[in-house]
């Protein structure tokens, strides 16, 4: 346990902190340096860890051997299932994108049976590209939109989905035959909110919210540098905070939550009242409302105008509740950020009540749709650097004499 303690420790200063000296680990860690030359040196043999070179400190002396993060052969994957895709992202230890795809599914229409054999399709199909890119994943983790026990793996409620009570790591596990690697399951905002405090715009801000912008929107929450997940791990459902009692129908059988203000199938309801718009890429549905706020279609932007006041009062309640420094917005949000966030900015700073509050600002994500299986994978990398005498040896080991 002591030595798997020191080994992690090891692991994830240099993913902080890269081309490190025995000796700069040792006096940033606090253990001995012999105790840091015989954890490299097992790094090393397990190519988690490898060597970039010399540096010389000064003129006299042993010059010092670099080492930096390396397992290009252990792999992370992460999925995510939402309304209507599925997305994947697959990276090495060192955090090298070795697959990122996104297909259309409509997961609604497919019910679980469908919508788990084909997440199990896509994992496979990911799992060969990252072989192919010479990383063997050693573990999955899967994104949805909905409540999650994480603990045991089971979807709890996805309304958007009409999924309940689904076990979907203990199913999926099934679907991948014989592939057996640890599988678990999160919230798609929480994995999200990860990925934007790792590598996002917002990367290092100890306190944001992340909102996802999809037929649904759920929020992650990051206060003091760590995922909020509340009593029961059920934190961050912004999108069925009450906003209009007398409000339309949510998916989740209240009326007025935020969802029906903000989400993508409200603002195309309200752009195109008269028009039954067929499942697709919420992406390229984005993108097609764009080229009609470029154009200057005037209900679209009427539309856009009014969906932005309301993602204000939503940013304003969390401002209120959480005090975050940012407010990040991805999915369909971030594509329409030039036109969605003036007034979503404009509406928080009038209703927010602490001063020091209204510099609490929305920033469009960077990351794009695939925000949450980004998170999802780096949830991997995390398990992994935590236990590093988990992952498959991929040098033979002579038994003892």
């Amino acid at each position: 346990m002591l030595r798997q303690t020191n080994l992690s420790l090891v692991l994830r200063h240099l993913r902080d902190h890269p081309a490190q000296s025995r000796a700069d680990i040792a006096e940033a860690t606090g253990l001995h340096r012999a105790t840091v030359s015989n954890l490299v040196a097992e790094l090393l043999d397990r190519r988690l860890v490898r060597e970039t070179g010399t540096e010389h400190a000064g003129a006299i002396g042993r010059p010092r051997r670099p080492v930096t993060l390396h397992g290009a052969h252990v792999g992370a994957l992460g999925l995510e299932i939402n309304v209507d895709y599925i997305s994947a992202h697959g990276s090495d230890l060192s955090g090298r994108v070795l697959v990122e795809r996104r297909i259309a599914f409509d997961a609604m229409a497919g019910g679980p049976d469908l919508s788990l054999r084909q997440l199990g399709r896509v994992a496979l199909e990911a799992v060969e590209a990252m072989k192919t890119a010479g990383a063997t994943p050693a573990g999955l983790s899967v994104a949805v939109p909905g409540l999650v026990d994480v603990a045991n793996g089971v979807v709890t409620l996805a309304p958007n989905l009409g999924w309940h009570d689904l076990p979907l790591a203990a199913r999926l596990s099934a679907a991948l035959g014989p592939w057996r690697v640890p599988v678990t399951v999160d919230n798609d905002a929480n994995l999200a909110a990860l990925a934007e405090h790792t590598s996002g715009v917002a990367a290092g801000t100890s306190h944001l919210v992340y909102l996802t912008g999809e037929v649904g929107v759920g929020g992650g929450i990051v206060l003091d540098g760590k995922l909020l997940r509340g009593a029961d791990g059920f934190s961050g459902e912004i999108g069925h905070l009450p906003v209009d009692p007398g409000g339309p129908r949510c998916g989740c059988g209240r009326h007025g939550c935020l969802e029906t203000k903000v989400g993508l199938a409200a603002l195309m309801k309200a752009a195109h009242p008269e028009t039954s718009l067929p499942a697709s890429d919420p992406e390229e549905r984005a993108i097609e409302i764009a080229r009609g706020l470029t154009a200057g279609d005037s209900r679209m932007a009427e539309a856009v105008a009014q969906v932005g006041k309301w993602l204000g009062l939503g940013g304003s309640i969390l401002a209120n509740l959480f005090n975050p420094r940012v407010i990040v917005v991805g999915g369909y949000f971030a594509t329409l950020a030039e036109w969605l966030l003036p007034p979503a900015q404009t509406e928080l700073e009038r209703l927010v009540v602490a001063r020091s509050a209204s510099q609490c600002r929305f920033v469009a994500s960077d990351l794009g749709f695939g925000a949450a299986a980004r998170g999802a994978a780096s949830v991997v990398v995390n398990r992994l650097i935590d236990h590093p005498t988990m992952i498959p040896d991929p040098i033979p080991r002579l038994a003892p004499h």
